[in-house]
């Protein structure tokens, strides 16, 4: 379990995977020689001992802004998939969620009361993205597997792949996401933002269609960001 050892459900799931005696990781936004927050510092000598502490800055390094941001790209990339749990509208964990669907990892949120702020950016990633929505320990574990889930990218706005069975021409795309096919270069690829230019749409909608499109097998991943994939490929 890897998360930000921050206040709140960072913290939680930390000592959760402590107290099951799982593996956890802290990743920091300051050097690790630096206890912050400080009423965290029984909880990092915890997960030092059990766990992993890392840091993509050095000793000495105190937490700003850029470093949190940093931080959140980081859990991203140690993780095999991503769960948001609490977020608001401006939340650090929707940036850390968009890492990770950029970085092709399935993303899940859990869902909490629609009264409730701190919920509303959960509410809205599942909404507006497709991601996936999750509300037990299975759930998570069945996007995760190797059967559960496929390993297609998982943009915001799509699952990390088509469910399972669903199969589509390219007559049947909607509007938005046959433009963004069309985006696409004959040769090469090409990324998010120049698709996005290219078709005529938001960022968040390309992201939703690009999710769609690679579980339909229409495209794929590359170097460059996202390529039309070979028939038989």
């Amino acid at each position: 379990m890897v998360s930000g050892r921050a206040y709140g459900i960072d913290a939680a799931a930390h000592r959760g995977a402590l107290a099951a005696g799982a593996i956890t990781i802290a990743v920091l936004a300051c050097g690790v020689d630096h206890p912050y927050p400080a009423g965290h510092a029984d909880l990092f000598a915890d997960v030092a001992a059990q766990g992993l502490v890392v840091s993509e800055w050095p000793p000495g390094r105190h937490p700003a802004r850029l470093r949190f941001l940093v931080r959140n790209r980081t859990i991203a990339a140690l993780t095999c998939g991503t769960v948001v749990v609490e977020a608001g509208e401006r939340s650090g964990a929707l940036n850390t969620a968009r890492n990770a669907a950029e970085l092709g990892r399935p993303l899940m949120a859990v869902p909490g009361p629609v009264t409730s702020a701190q919920s509303a950016g959960c509410h809205r990633i599942i909404r507006n993205w497709g991601v996936t929505c999750v509300t037990r320990a299975d759930d998570i574990i069945e996007m995760l597997s190797p059967l559960g889930a496929p390993d297609a990218p998982t943009p915001p706005g799509g699952p990390a792949s088509a469910p399972a069975g669903l199969t589509l021409s390219r007559d049947e795309l909607d509007p938005d996401s046959a433009r963004v096919l069309d985006a696409l270069p004959a040769r090469g690829g090409a990324g998010t933002s120049t698709i996005a230019a290219e078709a005529g749409v938001d960022l968040d909608t390309v992201l939703r269609c690009l999710g769609l499109l690679a579980g339909c097998g229409f495209i794929e991943r590359c170097d460059r960001g996202w390529r039309l994939r070979k028939p038989g490929g």
